[in-house]
């Protein structure tokens, strides 16, 4: 079965009110079938914005369930995914993609992932995934 990556933008749609996708985010979510995993680059920039923006608690909240192996699944970036990374962000200098996406690219393709839950237009940019919702 095929494994949908979240993306930090999916997690704080999900966790904050007001975001303009959080209906989006919870309905995928309610409907989805498919397992969700994550990397470690993005639970570590997930709980920074939610640090930043809604707080410490919130973010203590959250990182006990994305560190919880009972509840999240986190792949740890290999150094061949920061090597590849590092050669998205040089060929990609005409797009603002964080080192961050770009590790999520490079294991994307070595696990040729082709799914992921995200609002963030970078991955769009990218054009190698499926972006859902």
């Amino acid at each position: 079965m095929d494994s949908i990556l979240v993306d930090t933008s999916a997690y704080f749609a999900v966790l904050d009110k007001t975001d303009k996708n959080h209906n989006k985010a919870i309905n995928f979510l309610t409907n989805n079938t498919y397992p969700l995993i994550t990397t470690n680059t993005i639970v570590i920039e997930t709980i920074n914005l939610v640090n930043a923006r809604l707080g410490h608690h919130q973010a203590i909240a959250l990182g006990k369930k994305l560190y919880d192996k009972n509840i999240s699944t986190v792949i740890n970036i290999t150094s061949e995914d920061e090597k590849r990374a590092w050669q998205i962000f040089q060929k990609y200098a005409d797009k603002d993609f964080s080192l961050t996406d770009c590790l999520s690219f490079a294991m994307m393709e070595r696990l040729k992932m082709n799914k992921v839950f995200t609002f963030d237009i970078h991955f769009i940019q990218f054009g190698k995934f499926l972006i859902v919702p």
